[in-house]
């Protein structure tokens, strides 16, 4: 009885290379856009993240003193870290943050006039100028998922902003609007996103919230639009 051999013919090495190489190229094509869009879900989430923390905290506050904190006047300087820190998961406190005898900030703002200002830490929605630190040194807390607060509650006690590093300070991008978003509570109690109608950064034509504004608080006005629009950060 004649048997029949079964020939199972392999890949050349030369079929093999050619498979490689278009596996190489469909890889480098898609994994840049799968990162990109991997980074802005995270961004995206962190933003949401935070905005959540903070309205908790100030409506714990409000639980458990009968009244909501109000930024009508009646605030005084640095006061309102205090009133809110308990509500927070801290990490590490980093306190006050202004170039003085007192300051012990994680990211110290030495002043606007000193040419080596640790403001360098944080650029503009377009990485076009550093930003200033004048409205991010009166409190700083890290908390435990590596998120940042900052307080704005100085000497104008109208003038109350919250703000959030999404990723925090040691991890980039470090601009504003991108994971460095601001927040302000109005004379109500309500933690309103920066840039919405009302607040001190909203503006008709984008000035604080565009990749071709020349202003050095640009970006400061992306908050709401970051919270609003779905495309916000697949478009940065």
């Amino acid at each position: 009885m004649k048997l029949n051999i079964l020939q199972i013919k392999a890949f050349t090495l030369a079929e093999v290379l050619i498979t490689i190489g278009i596996i190489g190229v469909v890889a480098a094509l898609t994994l840049p856009s799968i990162i990109a869009n991997n980074k802005a879900k995270a961004l995206e989430a962190g933003l949401k993240k935070g905005a959540s923390t903070i309205n908790q905290a100030l409506l714990h506050y409000q639980a458990d003193s009968g009244e909501p904190v109000k930024a009508d006047g009646t605030l005084k300087a640095g006061e309102l870290s205090s009133m809110i820190k308990q509500y927070f998961n801290i990490a590490y406190d980093c306190g006050y943050a202004y170039n003085s005898s007192i300051a012990t900030g994680c990211v110290s703002n030495v002043g606007d006039n000193d040419s080596n200002k640790s403001s360098k830490a944080y650029q503009t929605l377009n990485g076009k100028s550093n930003i200033s630190l004048n409205f991010f040194d009166d409190a700083q807390f890290i908390l435990t998922d590596g998120s940042m607060i900052f307080f704005e509650n100085g000497n104008v006690s109208t003038r109350t902003y919250i703000s959030v590093d999404v990723n925090g300070y040691k991890k980039g991008p470090n601009k504003l609007g991108e994971d460095l978003f601001m927040f302000q509570l109005n004379s109500g109690g309500i933690l309103v996103p920066m840039g919405a109608k009302g607040t001190d950064y909203y503006s008709e034509n984008d000035e604080y919230c565009s990749q071709t504004s020349t202003s050095n608080m640009n970006g400061a006005g992306c908050t709401a639009k970051a919270l609003s629009d779905p495309k916000y950060f697949t478009n940065l």
